[in-house]
C-alpha cells in the first residue's frame, strides 16, 4: 500500500478520534468550532468517515505483517 496515503489516513482519522473524545467528554465540536456549521465541515467528516473506511484494510494487513512466510 502507498506509505504517504496510510499516514494521511490515519493522521486524519486520529484527528477525527480527538474531535469525537472532544464532543463526548467537553460537549465541544473543534471541527464545528474552527469551520462553523456550514458545507466544510460537511467536507471534514465525510473525509473522516473515507479515511475511517480506508483504515479497515489495514485489518487484512495485520497477519501478514505479523506473519511474513
Amino acid at each position: 500500500m502507498n506509505k504517504a496515503l496510510d499516514i494521511a489516513a490515519l493522521t486524519i482519522s486520529i484527528i477525527g478520534a480527538i474531535n469525537w473524545g472532544l464532543i463526548g467528554f467537553f460537549d465541544f465540536n473543534l471541527v464545528g468550532f474552527a469551520l462553523g456549521a456550514g458545507w466544510m465541515s460537511r467536507i471534514i467528516y465525510a473525509i473522516v468517515g473515507l479515511c475511517g473506511l480506508y483504515l479497515l484494510t489495514f485489518y487484512g494487513n495485520v497477519g501478514r505483517r505479523a506473519n511474513p512466510h
